[in-house]
């Protein structure tokens, strides 16, 4: 009987609309079962979603129906992470208000996702730019604020002198402002801080708990978090060429070893010794503007040419005051790091060797391999990093660095200069408090008021939220809400006298740091109900891109630990399991004038090297490209709608997880849409046309013959699919589901109205196994072949099988069969076979008796159920 082939396009929305009319993803903050919070990182709402955006969201999906499933209460939330500059450049260029370009986009984006099936819990969506969630942002502001964890403070800044604002070290490019072009300037600026580093020690050491999270990530923590232990010295300063009043230059390092390697000092444009020496010396104030224009960044630093001004001072060396050294001012020191000052070490650190080369300073190793001869051991071009011994180090000759750095300690910590030990051991981390204040209006309302009489003071909460102005203008550079003509003007909260509101925003990274939080009670006046969090938290699987590694999970792990203290939650750590998923890329192509096309503007004629691109609109040859992300510069994106149009989000879903392992990067290939699409179509096939044979029938695995080769194949797949899910090997599950529809293929399609009730009961069992694995991934194609064989309810709503364990054990073993220690074939034998036996049946393999041409093997070397390696 011909069956008709499947039709996604009416399928899908069909099934879509009885999940919503079911509310089958709605979560229950009262329901008994063990939960699960599955989370992928939110969406900035740009504008239109690429294929590229879904495939983290699809494997967060896989997770959530599996673990439903599987008898969960499973959140599976969404939202939109709306704040932020690209909304202001539309307002400017499109003139257009933020709030409707954002809410806007939301609305296309929403409806595209929700084409793609996924099983969200759509009920406690919210934008971060909704009233009702920065409200609550305001609140935690400011019981972070009276719990001491927000500071106001001066700091360094990057200034675009065009736009009027702080830019991040990423916005800055070249030493110009990313949106104006403008050369940057460094500030110094009254911010808002979060004291982050009041939990340096603890984000360090809770990284080794978090097993669940990739090595690299935690790495990648680690290092940002930068904790050191290393010594602060005091190095006293020469009278000649010493600012009045000052005595002493303190160093932090983590080599006190190399002391004696040392032959310069450098210090940051801002330590306030360069700022003394500035005051005097025009030349000198001329080098620290240069310096300070550089950027922030540690990138900016380490690409910018190592330039130092000789201040005409001198410190005195901790253990030999006949020995005094320059110091400079370098545009490679910062006073954000350490104590803005540093002793160069040439021989030892590549940096400080280019700079004394630069300017003719000695370079005097002090460590050299064990093996190596100190009288000729010599530092020219390259540093010696490694481990080693002492030399040219006095009294440290001959120790190692780590017992160099022990005798070190306790001799500057005898000394004294002033009353004070020369030197001391302490803990530094490279971590620095959260500047979080951003000179723009689309952000949420910092919540603080400046009073003339009572200073800086926080909005009462019964005044919150502070809401942003609607009536603004985006007319010339800068904040609005600086120039708007009455919100920033208000009354002081505690005396009444006129006071002016905070106009700086939040950083947007303060936006994503706590909404995993919101989610598990959106609705909540307070910004969670800590009964909830903390039934709900830590996010079981937590999905995003390796770009957020960082700042984002940094920021996160501290306001689980802040909000814990201000007491909205009771636990330290927001996300249980982390994974980074790969990207979707695709080739690039460009037009004969240069210009970008996007797919759907080529045609590709030929295959392997001998490819070619025609831009079909003038049938002019174009460029094929090298393979990129997707993006909306490049125009390599591939609209949702048209897959779901031509294939189906089942398809898409599908080639998204298959093609390659989760964690690596996917090619999007219109062949491989089609591969994809093929095998929805066969799964079909073989479902539909089983169905007329196995509705009504009772699952129940076969005895023997095709129906017991089913019942293994099946039950096998099922547990090994459930396995590779509750591991994110997605690729390896769709692999085994290749494998079953392959191994179902022959016994079911011999199936026939006259077979026993065995061997249906058998194939129907096989099919209901196969529709819930295919269930995860392709849902909409799960429920049309559900319905088709005659199943109860919905899928989405079923549970997961459970395999029987007497049918996942196989009876045999393939042995590999090595002849010299080269393999050479396969053994299949009974897995209880004795050695003997195994002996008996490899001699009789036809490859086996070629090699030995007639002659006895010199030895059979059988190792029990692994491998059987035979000496001719």
């Amino acid at each position: 009987m011909a069956t008709e082939r499947y039709n996604p396009r009416v399928a899908e929305p069909r099934w879509q609309k009885a999940w919503d009319e079911a509310k089958l993803f709605e979560a229950s903050n009262d329901d008994g079962r063990p939960k699960y919070y599955v989370l992928e990182m939110f969406p900035y709402p740009s504008g239109r979603i690429h294929i590229g955006h879904t495939r983290n969201y699809t494997m967060g999906d896989v997770v959530a129906r599996y673990k439903r499933a599987k008898g969960y209460n499973v959140l599976h939330p969404m939202g939109w992470d709306a704040f932020g500059m690209p909304a202001e450049n539309a307002a400017m260029q499109n003139k257009v208000h933020p709030k409707e370009w954002t809410y806007q986009n939301i609305a296309v984006m929403r409806d595209q996702l929700k084409t793609f099936g996924l099983s969200l819990d759509w009920s406690r969506e919210f934008a971060t730019c909704d009233v009702d969630y920065y409200h609550r942002q305001q609140m935690l502001f400011v019981d972070f604020f009276e719990k001491g964890l927000v500071t106001r403070k001066t700091s360094k800044v990057n200034w675009d002198p065009v736009d009027h604002t702080v830019l991040a070290n990423e916005q800055v490019i070249d030493g110009r402002g990313w949106r104006s072009g403008a050369e940057v300037e460094q500030r110094e600026l009254a911010q808002w801080f979060f004291k982050i580093t009041d939990y340096a020690q603890d984000l360090s050491d809770a990284l080794d708990g978090l097993d669940q999270w990739p090595d690299k990530v935690r790495l990648m923590q680690r290092n940002w978090i930068g904790r050191s232990e290393g010594m602060l010295v005091r190095w006293a300063l020469a009278p000649e060429g010493a600012p009045e009043g000052e005595s002493e230059l303190e160093v932090y390092t983590t080599r006190p070893d190399t002391l004696f390697g040392a032959s310069f000092m450098a210090i940051a444009a801002d330590h306030p010794l360069a700022k003394k020496l500035a005051a005097q010396n025009p030349a000198l104030a001329a080098f620290c503007e240069e310096c300070r224009r550089i950027g922030t960044s540690a990138a900016a630093l380490e690409t910018a040419e190592k330039k130092g001004f000789d201040t005409g001072m001198r410190v005195r060396h901790p253990f030999d005051p006949e020995w005094t050294l320059p110091v400079y001012v370098a545009n490679f020191v910062l006073m954000d790091y350490g104590t803005g000052a540093i002793f160069g070490c040439p021989s030892g650190d590549q940096r400080d060797l280019d700079f004394a080369n630069k300017y003719g300073l000695p370079v005097t190793p002090v460590v050299m391999p064990a093996d190596a001869d100190a009288a000729t051991f010599q530092i020219t071009e390259e540093a010696y990093t490694d481990d080693g011994v002492m030399i040219n180090s006095r009294f440290l000759d001959g120790l190692t660095p780590k017992e160099a750095f022990e005798e070190v300690a306790k001799r500057l910590s005898a000394e004294t200069i002033g009353n004070r030990p020369v030197g001391e051991r302490k803990v530094n981390f490279r971590l620095r408090d959260w500047g979080v204040s951003r000179q723009r209006y689309w952000g949420c309302p910092i919540p603080m008021i400046h009073c003339e009489a009572c200073g800086v003071v926080p909005v009462p909460k019964a005044d919150l939220p502070v809401k942003l102005p609607d009536d603004i203008e985006f007319d010339r550079p800068g904040n609005p809400l600086d120039r708007h003509p009455s919100w920033k003007h208000v009354n002081c909260p505690n005396c009444g006298a006129d006071a002016r509101r905070e106009t700086d925003t939040m950083d947007t990274f303060v936006d994503s740091s706590w909404y995993f939080a919101r989610f598990t009670a959106p609705w909540e006046n307070d910004p969670t109900d800590p009964k909830a969090a903390n039934e709900w938290l830590p996010v079981d699987q937590y999905i995003g891109g390796i770009e957020h590694a960082i700042l984002h999970l940094l920021y996160s792990r501290f306001f689980t630990r802040a909000m814990r203290d201000t007491e909205h939650l009771a636990l330290a750590e927001p996300f249980k399991g982390l994974f980074t998923q790969g990207m979707v890329v695709h080739e690039t192509y460009r037009a004969a004038d240069g210009r970008w096309l996007a797919p759907n503007e080529v045609e590709l004629t030929g295959s392997g090297g001998a490819r070619k691109a025609i831009e079909i609109a003038n049938g002019e040859p174009a460029t094929i490209g090298s393979l990129e992300k997707m993006s909306k510069s490049k125009k390599n994106t591939v609209s949702p709608e048209d897959i779901t149009h031509s294939f189906g989000a089942d398809t898409a879903r599908w080639f998204m997880l298959s093609d390659s392992p989760p964690e690596r990067d996917v090619e999007w290939t219109d062949d491989g849409a089609t591969g994809a699409h093929r095998f929805v179509q066969r799964v079909w096939r073989l479902v539909s046309e089983t169905a007329e044979h196995v509705r009504g029938v009772t699952p129940k695995a076969g005895g023997d013959g095709a129906a017991l080769v089913a019942s293994k194949a099946a039950h096998k797949a099922l547990k090994a699919v459930g396995e590779d899910i509750e591991k994110l090997a997605f690729n390896r599950a769709i692999a085994r589901v290749h494998q079953l529809v392959n191994d179902l293929q022959e016994p079911l399609s011999a199936l026939g109205s006259d077979a026993d009730e065995a061997t249906k009961g058998a194939a129907r069992e096989a099919i209901d196994i196969l529709i819930h694995l295919v269930a995860p991934f392709m849902p909409h194609l799960a429920e049309e072949c559900w319905a088709e064989i005659g199943g109860e309810g919905l899928v989405a709503a079923s549970a997961w099988p459970a395999f029987d364990p007497a049918l996942v054990v196989d009876n045999e073993i393939v042995l590999p069969v090595q002849i010299n220690g080269k393999k050479r074939g396969d053994l299949t034998i009974a897995r209880d076979a004795d050695q003997s036996a195994v002996e008996d049946a490899v001699l009789q393999l036809d490859f086996v008796q070629k090699a030995l041409n007639g002659s006895e093997p010199r030895k059979v070397i059988v190792v029990p159920q692994r491998i059987v390696n035979i000496v001719a």
